[in-house]
């Protein structure tokens, strides 16, 4: 069965999309983050007002979205490349990505642990988070030469 054209055209365009979207929700989850760290820090009085910000369930909230984003992303890149392309070219940004994937769900299933108090945990899951925004900042970099070179040869 034979994939309509302008579908598979423009399938190599939504997996970019996606990904500068989702960078951009990774550096508000990080904003969120910080607020968590500075509530947790903060003098009783200042505790009291940033917790009815409810930082910690949008952060969470946040993180899950991203969790399930970025692997149905990862996904779909690599399904769009391969239905466009006959396979994957493996290279620095494939690899780079699926790293990112695996980092992610990692990071998310440090939760349990974070929630119970569990400092190794948390700056576990704070290290992981900022080696993620390292990747996908690269990521993004490396996806506009990609999508330069699809522009390039419709």
């Amino acid at each position: 069965m034979a994939i309509p054209e302008p579908i598979a055209v423009y399938s190599q365009f939504f997996h970019p999309i996606l990904m500068w979207a989702l960078l951009a929700l990774s550096v508000y989850a990080l904003y969120l983050g910080i607020q968590i760290r500075r509530t947790r820090n903060a003098d009783k009085e200042t505790r009291k007002e940033l917790i009815g910000k409810n930082f910690n369930t949008r952060h969470y909230k946040v993180g899950s979205i991203l969790l399930a984003l970025l692997v149905l992303g990862s996904l779909g890149g690599m399904a769009a490349t391969y239905i466009n392309n006959g396979k994957l070219f493996v290279g620095p940004h494939l690899i780079a990505g699926l790293a990112m994937t695996g980092l992610v769900a990692v990071s998310a299933s440090l939760s349990p642990l974070m929630q119970k108090g569990n400092a190794v945990a948390r700056y576990t899951h704070i290290t992981l988070n900022i080696t993620i925004l390292g990747l996908f900042g690269w990521q993004a970099v490396s996806g506009v030469n990609i999508v330069q070179k699809i522009l390039s040869n419709l």
